[in-house]
């Protein structure tokens, strides 16, 4: 957990004091600090990032305009500390590359559930790829290949933020089962609490954003009213 790198960019001093200090408490030593977007920028260019948390109003930038330059220079995991909490609001997060988010006041202790389940995840996913031979899922119009960590769509690479490729590959390995938002939010994101009721929605709609011809009315991903959601099997190789 140490050599994992974080980058907090907020301008109140107060928020990165005690971020700071409780990521210390649970391990992270390498913590870098930024109170404007531009100084963000600055220390992403040096420093290699892996969690970004990333305060949505800046004195130089606002959070969502940021997070496109950010995706240009870094494929860190970004976190979203927002006062923002409409569905517009968060739609926009997930739209401009970000992760997840976390609404403003909040609970140290729930960033550092968040980073560990993320940490925990990624690990989980890497030693599972070492272990056994990685799977080409083969949904027709679709493909990830979980090796690569690539979605293709009719032959061409679509970019998958973190937790859209892993809700995605997750529903990949349980074709044709019927998964509640409990599950997914669970296997996906490592824990049911701390996550707004609308994570899982929208990034369904992410997902199908993607793979569907006609987001409107998927015919991979579908909804089972009031179950859950499934992903409808196609060839697996």
């Amino acid at each position: 957990m140490g050599e994992t790198s974080i980058l907090i960019v907020d301008d109140e001093k107060a928020i990165v004091t005690m971020l700071e200090m409780m990521l210390k408490k649970e391990g992270f030593q390498t913590i870098h600090k930024a109170y404007t977007g531009r100084e963000g920028l600055e220390t992403l260019e040096k420093n290699e990032i892996d969690i970004i948390i990333l305060d949505v109003m800046l004195p130089d930038a606002n959070g969502f305009d940021l997070c496109p330059k950010i995706r240009q220079i870094s494929n860190a995991y970004i976190l979203f500390l927002t006062a923002r909490v409409s569905d517009l609001d968060v739609l926009t997060g997930f739209a401009t590359g970000g992760d997840d988010y976390v609404t403003k006041p909040f609970n140290p202790l729930e960033i550092a559930a968040r980073v560990k389940a993320y940490l925990r995840r990624t690990t989980n996913q890497k030693s599972a790829e070492g272990q056994q031979k990685s799977k080409k899922y083969d949904f027709g119009r679709f493909i990830v290949d979980e090796h690569a960590g690539e979605l293709l769509v009719k032959g061409e690479s679509v970019p998958c933020p973190t937790q859209v490729y892993l809700l995605l590959l997750y529903l990949c390995k349980h074709p044709n089962q019927v998964l509640s938002k409990s599950t997914l939010l669970e296997a996906v994101w490592g824990f049911d609490h701390y996550v707004d009721e609308n994570t899982v929605p929208v990034h369904i709609r992410r997902i199908r954003e993607r793979i569907e011809e006609d987001p409107s009315q998927p015919k991979h991903l579908v909804t089972v009213r009031g179950l859950g959601y499934k992903l409808v099997k196609g060839n697996v190789r």
